[in-house]
């Protein structure tokens, strides 16, 4: 019958109800020794738990987001072929991004040797050299804790190493005072580099040697976890002396080099598009954490807003609109909104808050443009709206009148002329608003226009616009026509400066001078950034428009 090996949390020391970010195995899966069975994330350090023994992984008990402790049940090896390794992978802290790694004080290989002291040691001196990093070569110093003629205590740190997989401090191998010391900031170490001498250091040899050289049997160095995150996982306490007496080493950040943070909060800012190099560390020896992370973006963002709302009131912040419980007045549901409606959310804020909107309302016959339209689609077996129409009105009358294809420059100060015309069209998707770009409306006809429009309306319907399709525009249509409404207020697409905002066409009784005629009138509404446009050009732009559409044969002059 195979041996079942019960597999459970090593000890983690002061932390309680550590997550699981990975779980790397399932049951029936086939593991080796010292495989990784799952990555635990503290505040202080990133662990693997790993197989005490190689079998077969069964009843498995843990799954991402569970919160695990000290003894916690992880899963079964069956297989086993001994129990004995199971108690020693619980004692054995797992690997962790933020860790220390016992120097190597001398090529010594009998930890239990009486010899007083390492074949590079004499006179009293003891050669530092980097450890085994495993397979990271060229590791950068990020952090140079000590300076020659610096008293240092057993196992306090020298220097911080950072790999693109964790960080890692080394150790002082036993007391004494640093000579010669080799490195400096930005250096590049692998294993065996030297960093310095220790003198005075012989007199300790003898327990430097069997506490920091490796056990028998084994090739690498005996891996530590970082005294912050798993100080008793390693059977004894961290010095205490190695703190007060640790020289005060600025973070790597302020003299430009790498900044000082753990991988966590690497990827954690690298999701987020920030430059560490900007954020300042609250942890111990100005290290960054997630937290600072978290707290610098929040500053920025408030910082925009703020920024936007005084530019908008003169100057004056606007203050936010109070929350609410509204469970206090009845029943409610929170839906989350789509992100394509919260992206445009924030865009037309920004545009709301900075130009100064003016709406000019007009009407324009299009009784003959309605009854063309009709018969070139059937003439055509096509299927034509009347927004490809309007969008070549749009395109010729912006031609008279350039200040409307045009935007206004950052600083204010001077006036862009477009001389290409890229016209956009609101496209209404079960996910929210967006505005597809049909591009060289100057140069196209009403049947070419036509099958963009339909094409990139099908696109915005499926999700499936690309983020060219949407940028680049000169102006902006949005048409609700086919939903009714008589007139209304559209926001400016900035940095476009006018948008036209097309209702529901309705027959209406018009007086030609003589009498009262039926007549099919389309509303139209312009708004525009008044910054740019006053309301005389607005008015004459609306009018151009309308005697466009009342006969299209204007097009051709």
């Amino acid at each position: 019958m195979s041996n079942l090996v019960d597999v459970k949390v090593p000890d983690i020391g002061d932390s309680h109800d550590v997550p699981v970010i990975e779980l790397l195995v399932k049951d029936g899966d086939t593991v080796e020794k010292d495989q990784p069975l799952l990555v635990l994330e503290s505040d202080k350090a990133t662990m693997e738990v790993p197989a005490p023994a190689a079998g077969t992984v069964r009843a498995l008990k843990v799954k991402v987001g569970d919160k695990l402790n000290t003894g916690s049940a992880i899963c079964q090896l069956e297989g086993v072929g001994a129990a004995a390794p199971a108690s020693k992978a619980e004692a054995r802290p797992a690997p962790a991004p933020e860790k220390r790694i016992a120097a190597e004080a001398a090529p010594a290989n009998k930890a239990d040797a009486p010899a007083p002291a390492a074949p590079a040691a004499s006179g009293g001196s003891l050669d530092v050299r980097i450890p085994d990093l495993g397979d990271s070569k060229d590791v950068p110093v990020i952090e140079l804790l000590i300076q020659d003629g610096d008293k240092v205590e057993k196992d306090q740190p020298l220097l911080v190493l950072e790999s693109d997989k964790a960080t890692m401090e080394v150790p002082a191998p036993a007391a004494g005072t640093v000579r010669a010391l080799k490195v400096k900031l930005g250096d590049k170490l692998s294993k065996g580099d030297l960093v310095c001498t220790l003198e005075g250091a012989a007199g300790v040899a003898p327990e430097q040697k069997a506490e920091a050289a490796p056990a028998p049997k084994r090739t690498e160095p005996e891996v530590i976890a970082e005294p912050e995150a798993a100080g008793a996982a390693v059977g004894r306490d961290p010095a205490p002396a190695a703190e007060p007496s640790r020289p005060t080493a600025a973070p790597a950040s302020a003299s430009g080099d790498v900044p000082y943070a753990g991988p966590a909060t690497r990827q954690f800012a690298r999701k987020l598009g920030v430059d560490l190099a900007q954020v300042k560390g609250s942890g111990p020896r100005g290290r960054i954490v997630i937290e600072d992370v978290q707290a610098f973006v929040k500053a920025r963002l408030g910082a925009a807003l703020a920024s936007v709302a005084a530019a908008a009131a003169g100057g004056v912040g606007i203050p936010p609109i109070p929350a609410q419980d509204f469970s206090l007045f009845g029943e409610i549901e929170n839906k989350p909104l789509a992100r394509i409606r919260r992206i445009s959310a924030a865009h037309l804020h920004r545009s709301w808050l900075n130009v100064p909107h003016v709406t000019q309302n007009d009407e324009a016959d299009i009784t003959e443009l309605e009854a063309f339209r009709k018969a070139q689609g059937e003439e055509l077996n096509l299927k034509l709206t009347l927004l490809p129409f309007i969008m070549k009105a749009v395109g010729a009358v912006l031609k008279q009148y350039p200040e409307f294809n045009s935007s206004l420059s950052p600083d204010g100060e001077s006036l862009i002329l477009k001389k290409y015309c890229h016209i956009g069209f609101a496209a209404d998707t079960p996910n929210g608003l967006v505005v597809p770009v049909v591009r060289d409306v100057w140069s196209k006809g009403i049947v070419q226009l036509s099958n963009e429009c339909g094409e990139l309306a099908k696109k915005a319907r499926d999700g499936k616009l690309k983020p060219d399709e949407m940028k680049g525009g000169c102006f902006s249509i949005s048409s609700l026509g086919g939903i009714g409404g008589s007139h209304f207020t559209p926001i400016v697409n900035a940095p476009e400066v006018a948008i036209l905002g097309v209702s529901r066409s309705q027959m209406k009784p018009v007086w030609n001078g003589k009498e009262f005629q039926p007549r099919l009138m389309c509303p139209l509404s312009l708004s525009y950034d008044h910054r740019v446009i006053d309301g005389a050009a607005a008015a004459r732009f609306v009018v151009s428009l309308g005697k466009l559409m009342a006969d299209m044969r204007r097009l051709a002059l």
